[in-house]
């Protein structure tokens, strides 16, 4: 069967639904995953990368390491917290939808059923006079997202996942504003100009805004640094935004927040470690950066540091550089902030062009 048969088609987005929409609307806590260097470490920025990556077969397709543990973890983690079935979790690809059945495979393999999966129809970028919109994903992420919105519960919250190398934290934070309108219109499409959102994209976008409802779903935003960016830039986008050197440090802090149990990090990384060449040494520095980028607390680490040490993970003895600060403020399981910190948990107004902090 043709995958056009089986898909929502609106421009470039292209919608694979696999669990009934009803199940979309009862869930409260909803994750979003990019798949391209985020989940997968997949190279779609040139016509090399993007035709390697088409040819692979679903067993060849590589994990950014320790991903697949951290989401049958959070898979694990959230069938006890909530007592349901169906997982509430989405993917977002630049890769085409041809590739989808491929990419389902091999989420399956890794234990996996998303309840969606968005494509972008990029092949039909393969001509000179669209080439360069192989590599722009703002419009296509954020209209993917505003209709992914459309058909979840009025007051989700929304877990995220991107990197550093399609401007994810942009358009993660573009899409908090453009849900909860705290920026006009007028606002807007200067940014999306800013970042080349074509004209009908930016049609399609607003026509979603007016029917989504007026609330901010965004409750935390993970980025990957698959670029090796300098995490210091994130602080300009608030604490709700998380940037992670590693798939260890992110579980860590779902540790922190409750959506993960010890004995979940141990699973990911003991995976890191067998599956991925990781050592007890990037692992201590690991915790060590958190740490001392204020954003694990003393809780935490207290909870965490001799269950590590038990399974042999980190160095017997082995404590951080610097004292965790304790924690200043909590939303519900949510920590906010830790003692000292002066950054807002979300600001009210962003920077969006220019890359200084």
């Amino acid at each position: 069967m043709s995958w056009k048969n089986r898909a929502q088609i609106n421009e470039d987005v292209v919608r694979f639904t696999y669990i009934q929409s009803y199940r979309q609307q009862k869930a409260n806590e909803v994750y979003v995953w990019d798949l391209d260097k985020t989940y997968l470490d997949t190279k779609l920025e040139s016509l090399k990368g993007l035709f390697r990556t088409i040819t692979e077969k679903p067993g060849q397709k590589q994990n950014v390491p320790g991903t697949a543990s951290l989401v049958r973890a959070l898979q694990d983690a959230w069938h006890q917290r909530f007592e349901e079935d169906n997982f509430p979790i989405f993917f977002i690809t630049a890769s085409p939808p041809q590739m989808e059945a491929n990419i389902i495979e091999k989420l399956n393999l890794d234990g996996i059923q998303p309840m969606g999966l968005f494509c972008k129809d990029n092949l039909k970028n393969l001509r000179p006079k669209r080439l360069w919109r192989l590599s722009k994903q703002v419009g296509y992420k954020l209209q993917a997202l505003m209709e992914m919105r459309l058909d979840l519960l009025h007051e989700v919250q929304l877990v995220l996942w991107g990197d550093d190398s399609e401007a994810d934290v942009i358009i993660y934070n573009l899409y908090s504003d453009i849900c909860s309108r705290r920026m006009s219109k007028v606002q807007i499409e200067k940014v999306l100009k800013h970042f080349f959102v074509t004209g009908e994209q930016l049609k399609t976008i607003f026509s979603l805004q007016e029917r989504v409802p007026e609330q901010d779903p965004v409750e935390k935003i993970y980025i990957n640094l698959a670029e090796d960016t300098d995490a210091e830039y994130y602080l300009k986008f608030g604490r709700r935004v998380f940037a992670s050197y590693n798939t260890f440090q992110t579980s860590l802090d779902l540790l922190q927040d409750k959506k993960l149990a010890p004995h979940h990090i141990i699973s990911i990384a003991e995976d890191m470690i067998d599956q991925f060449g990781f050592t007890r040494d990037q692992l201590e520095r690991s915790l060590d950066d958190l740490v001392r980028r204020q954003l694990l607390g003393a809780a935490c680490v207290g909870l965490i540091l001799p269950v590590l040490t038990e399974n042999n993970l980190i160095h017997k003895g082995w404590e951080p550089s610097i004292n965790p600060k304790e924690v200043h403020d909590i939303q519900g399981e949510r920590v906010l902030s830790l003692e000292g910190a002066f950054e807002p948990w979300v600001p009210e107004q962003i920077d969006y062009l220019h890359t200084y902090r």
